[in-house]
Order: structure tokens, then sequence, then C-alpha cells
């Protein structure tokens, strides 16, 4: 039928723009949070380098603890993995990076004997391990672009229970670290047990003078052993917020691209709508013509016919005879 290609192109193209409105829009939203993450990260570090500190100056100072979280175990074969992904998609690549590190953690584990529980941040970390079979101990999800320190505390928590009892020997910290704008990496950190005071000590500097004109009380002891909670707590909700941000941005990153692309096939459907109705014109115009020509052909039969009856000599004798 003449312009029924045209008409379906036509709609497609109707529906590529609305859709390019949309990854659009959702693109300029991404921009403004990922800003909006990267500053919540830059406030919380000063909070998270001045706890780092303190406890370092304490364990230089001499202060030791016996704390559940400084526990190593003899044999590794029990590990929690805090996974932490998001609880939507169209962000790229974001989930499915975390998600391969995370998977390949586990294998590697199960290959050599040991266990595993998950303790799954995000949505798609639980959909994705629940569908293919994997035992999930805890999900915590609703949060994932917008972390606060609360659910950090929460999280801790369970990790905390999971690692004081006994239950696991060790816990992996398994989330996307953000760089730069250009380029977040999935990262495994062991997160507990916490190296000892010792190591705390030498790899972060501390200064055993920086506490001598300090009273601490109880002890110097009991306030480290505070601290070290808190520590935990500080460093998780740091990786929430590199998460967060490393979402958005990979959000971005994708809605761009899908913009650029629903321009391309924008383009793309307008040539072949032109072309289908530069057909549809020549087809109709060649309809035309050929009408014209026919009518023209029988009209000049017509004429013929007309001519050949009144040459005919019955014709002229009839003429003759009746003047």
């Amino acid at each position: 039928m003449p312009g029924g290609a045209e008409r379906i192109l036509r709609r497609r193209i109707g529906s590529v723009k609305n859709t390019k409105k949309i990854t659009r829009a959702m693109e300029l939203i991404a921009a403004t949070r990922v800003a909006r993450a990267q500053q919540r990260a830059r406030a919380a570090r000063p909070y998270s380098e001045q706890l780092t500190g303190v406890i370092e100056d304490l364990a230089a100072a001499g202060a030791d603890v016996d704390h559940p979280l400084l526990r190593q175990a003899e044999k590794v074969e029990r590990v929690a993995f805090v996974i932490c992904a998001g609880d939507r998609g169209l962000a790229g690549g974001y989930n499915s990076g975390v998600i391969r590190a995370a998977e390949a953690e586990i294998q590697a584990l199960r290959a050599a004997g040991g266990d595993y529980k998950i303790i799954a941040v995000g949505r798609k970390v639980n959909d994705y391990f629940t569908y293919r079979g994997f035992a999930i101990d805890t999900t915590f999800s609703g949060f994932t672009d917008n972390p606060s320190y609360e659910n950090a505390r929460e999280i801790a928590r369970r990790v905390r229970d999971l690692f004081d009892s006994g239950e696991v020997d060790q816990v992996e910290l398994i989330f996307t670290e953000f760089i730069s704008m250009g380029t977040q990496t999935p990262a495994v950190r062991r997160f507990l047990p916490l190296e000892s005071t010792e190591t705390i000590a030498k790899s972060g500097g501390g200064d055993a003078e920086a506490v001598a004109g300090y009273s601490f009380e109880p002890s110097p002891e009991g306030v480290l052993e505070d601290l070290l909670p808190r520590y935990v707590e500080a460093r998780l909700f740091a990786a929430l917020l590199d998460a967060a941000a490393s979402e958005h941005a990979n959000r971005q990153r994708a809605m761009k691209a899908a913009t650029e692309n629903a321009e391309d096939l924008i383009v793309k459907l307008s040539r072949e709508m032109n072309r289908a109705r530069q057909e549809s014109i020549t087809t109709e115009i060649m309809e035309i013509v050929s009408g014209a020509e026919s009518l023209g052909a029988d009209q000049q039969d017509a004429r013929t016919d007309l001519l050949i009856d009144h040459l005919n000599p019955d014709h002229l004798i009839a003429e003759h005879v009746h003047p």
C-alpha cells in the first residue's frame, strides 16, 4: 500500500524521539547526582582520616587490645562477602562488573573447599545470586544511590555479628572504587579482621608523641577498643559513597551513549523515510503517467475507429445515394 512504509517509519521515529528525551533527562539527573555524591564523599573524608589517625597514634603509643575485630583465624575456611552494587539497572557495566568480581572470588573459595556467606547490598546483587542458586545471608537495599551513615552502621552491625560469633573467619568487601569521572573499577578488599595494632601504627605512620600530652579515660586501650567498631563503620560508609558515585557516573555515561545512539537512529530512520516517500511519489507519478498514456491511447483508438468508419466504402456509397 502506497505510504504504508512511510507511516511505519514515522511512528518509529516518534518512538525513538520519546526515548531520547527520557535518556537525556536521565543523563542530566545522573550528572547532578554524581557531583552530589562526590561532595558527600569529600565531606565524609575528614572524619574517616581523623579517626584513622587517632587509632594509628594510639597504636604507636603502645595501646594494644584483644578485640574480636582483630582476631586472626589460623585457617580461613568461611568467608563473608559484602557485595555492593545498585538497586536499579541502566548504568552500563556498573552492576555486572562488581557481580563478576564477586562471583570469581566465591567460585575460587568453593574450589578450595571453603564456605561462604553473601551480604547483598543492592537488589541487583540479590536477584543475580538468588537466580543462580547461591545462598544469600542478608540483603540491604533501597539506598544504594544515596547511602547514609546509618545504612553503613546497619550493615557493619550484621557483619560484626557474623565475625564476632565465629560464623566466618574473614570478611571481604567488594565494591566499585571511584577514581575519576572516567574511571571506576571493581575493588576487592579485606574488611575483617583488621590489621594488628602494630601493623596499623607502622603502615599509617602513627606518632606516639601525639598522645603523650593527653589523658585517656578509662585508658588508651579502652579508647582504642571503642574506636575500632567506628573505624569499621567509617570504612564501610566510604565504600558505599564510592559505590554510589560510581553508579551515577556509569549511568551518566550509559545514558549519554543511549542519547547519541537515538540521534543516530533518528537520522537513519529519517533517511529511510525520505527514501520511502520518494519511492511512493515516484510510484504515484508513474501510475498517473501510465493512466494518462492509457487514456490517450484509448482516445486515439476511438478517433481512429471513427475515421475508419467514415472512410468505409459502404458508408461513402450510402452518402452518395442519399445526399
